[in-house]
């Protein structure tokens, strides 16, 4: 079996020939390393400190780690797709939704982007007890809103109790946090501090304890109002004026299909060694572009400052850079996953009507029909034709670049016509006259393929997976639809048949994507469970899932823990409800007037949004 951290090193040798030197910082395998070792210590108290704060003028500054900038200018990026469908982040479920919501929101605590340490970011420090029950989190002192009332404890408790334990919006962090059978205890203890208190130890609570914070002086009467009220709170048509928010920028406008524009919030509690309050650009803007083809066409034109760069689009950004504003960093393996993914739901809806045709249940529940579509499709293929060669074939669960990876199948299979064939035969599978796929019933193998349109690497891939399929004389009608209905097929009606898409995951925590495969998660893609379901049919797999799900979550020793996601990623490869295509190397471009970066394959390029500037 290939060793994974070899395979990368090859490929990045690879691409050292073929379009010369990228500018790396951080290639990846020191940055394991040193997660490695804090996941080891992880039983240990710790006080998270690696930012200076600074008490001036009655505010707990959290001090640049990046040199003195200057004020002025803009940066703009872009978003692919019709824009977000919330600014509430306690409500999103969609990728552009989140992302401004996590500029508007700021988090307790955040990732180290070198190291992959839990840091502070609105508080101060964390402190874990000995026994691994007990987490106090200090606040910074003088942190305001943006109405100009101070961020206090109140705040963190109301977040808490009723909006994540309430059930409020999105409930990924409530299922996440349910710890044998109990969720946290949340209590004040003073103006800036508050108590977490959990039944037993929890590997992954230090993560998701930094979660974003609302104002309770805001939200507390749309609480009040009940969920179908919150669900609609903060919607797109909300005056931004009225937003009151605690990020670095605050939103100025949007426009919708358009763009979304921020501009610095001047009480933010960042500053630079000079004491000049942070951040330094005056706004951030996020163009809605649509498609990949017109956000590369923006980035040409200059109207953007930064650009991920698909693997087709590489030897060209490379022959450009030598003479243009731009440079490309190279930051390793995308973090993210991408799949098609089954629909198994053999489940009646209130009405007593099945989700999905039944002849098409019986085939997705075929394992058998699940493992030739895996074989007949060709990986390599697709790196070399839509990735340009700049991506590795993905098998797992995981993302190439986590250190939960498990490397005895990261490897996997080369493409097998031949053996799909046999798999299918056994199923009872046969070929007509035209050579079309027909079950043992007599019915033409046919079903829909989804994707989002305009996200033109998923198109390609979705044109070639119909192709593929057709060596098995399978028809496959692929259907790119608008992103918003897609979301709402898979999560409102599961009214679909098979859909290629992605999720972004960490690389850190496995427990993160409780809500994909915890069996109740409302993620559960490929099983979906619906209020006012029927004869509700849990597989076997699915039960050993959840019980996995549970045990990593308790395991606080790295080495254990790994065995057992090893263990969830072997069920995912072996029953295939989802088959993962591949894993593109995360490749970006960015103006060269953006200064103070500081580019890391887990905090991207802009991570420190705050300490960034334009040179004028």
């Amino acid at each position: 079996m290939k060793n994974f951290r070899k395979i990368i090193l090859i490929i990045v040798f690879v691409l050292f020939i073929m379009v010369s030197c990228f500018r790396v910082d951080n290639g990846g395998q020191n940055i394991s390393s040193k997660i490695n070792n804090s996941n080891e210590n992880i039983a240990e108290t710790k006080i998270y400190k690696p930012y200076n704060t600074v008490f001036y003028n009655g505010i707990d500054y959290k001090m640049s780690r990046s040199p003195v900038g200057e004020y002025g200018g803009q940066i703009v990026t872009s978003t692919i797709g019709e824009g977000p469908k919330t600014f509430n982040p306690w409500v999103s479920k969609d990728a552009t939704s989140s992302q401004i919501g996590d500029l508007l929101y700021d988090s307790l605590f955040t990732t180290d982007p070198d190291t992959g340490d839990v840091i502070p970011n609105l508080a101060k420090e964390m402190i874990v007890s000995d026994d691994l029950k007990t987490y106090t989190i200090k606040l910074r002192r003088g942190a305001k809103w943006t109405d100009g009332k101070e961020i206090t404890a109140d705040d963190v408790v109301f977040t808490w109790n009723e909006i994540i334990l309430g059930g409020f919006g999105n409930t990924s962090l409530r299922d996440s946090v349910l710890i044998d059978g109990e969720y946290p205890k949340v209590r004040k203890i003073d103006k800036y501090t508050v108590e977490f208190k959990i039944k037993k130890p929890f590997a992954p609570f230090q993560r998701f304890v930094g979660t974003s914070v609302a104002p309770a002086h805001i939200f507390k009467d749309v609480v009040k109002k009940g969920k179908r009220y919150f669900d609609s709170f903060l919607g797109t048509t909300t005056n931004p004026k009225d937003i009151v928010s605690s990020g670095a920028f605050m939103l100025e406008e949007y426009v919708p299909a358009q763009r979304v524009v921020f501009r610095r919030n001047p009480n933010y509690y960042s500053m630079d060694e000079n004491h000049n309050k942070l951040p330094y650009i005056d706004k951030y803007v996020i163009l809605i572009v649509g498609d990949l083809n017109n956000e590369l066409l923006k980035f040409e034109s200059g109207e953007l400052d930064v650009i991920s760069v698909r693997g087709k689009d590489l030897p060209r950004f490379k022959e450009k850079e030598r003479k243009s504003d731009f440079k490309i960093y190279n930051l390793g393996p995308n973090t993210g996953t991408m799949f098609i993914a089954f629909n198994l739901n053999t489940r009646e809806n209130k009405d007593g009507k099945p989700y999905v045709d039944p002849i098409k249940q019986k085939w997705f529940n075929d394992l058998n029909f699940r493992t030739a579509i895996d074989y007949a499709i060709d990986r390599n293929a697709m790196v070399y034709n839509v990735a340009n060669g700049v991506a590795q074939p993905l098998f797992t669960a995981e993302s190439l670049s986590s250190i939960f990876l498990n490397e005895n199948i990261a490897s996997g299979h080369e493409r097998d016509i031949e053996y799909a064939k046999l798999l299918l035969k056994e199923s009872g599978f046969y070929w007509d006259n035209k050579g079309y796929l027909r079950d043992k019933d007599g019915n033409e193998v046919e079903f829909n393929l989804y994707t989002n349109a305009g996200q033109t690497e998923r198109e390609a891939c979705g044109v070639m997976v119909k192709e593929d399929l057709r060596d098995l004389g399978i028809k496959v009608n692929f259907k790119p639809i608008e992103f918003n209905s897609l979301v709402s097929k898979i999560m409102s009606t599961s009214d679909w048949d098979v859909i290629l898409m992605g999720l972004t995951g960490s690389p850190l925590e496995p427990h993160s994507g409780k809500n994909v495969w915890y069996s109740k998660g409302h993620l559960h893609l490929f099983n979906m469970r619906f209020n006012g379901d029927k004869n509700d049919i849990l597989l076997p797999w699915e039960k050993e899932l959840d019980e996995i799900i549970e045990k990593g979550a308790l395991e606080l020793d790295f080495s254990k823990r790994k065995a057992i996601y090893d263990k969830y990623q072997q069920i995912i490869y072996d029953q295939r409800p989802i088959i993962y295509l591949y894993s593109p190397l995360t490749i970006t471009a960015i103006r060269n007037k953006i200064k103070n970066l500081h580019p890391t394959a887990l905090g991207g390029v802009l991570h420190n949004l705050d300490e960034i500037y334009i040179e004028q």
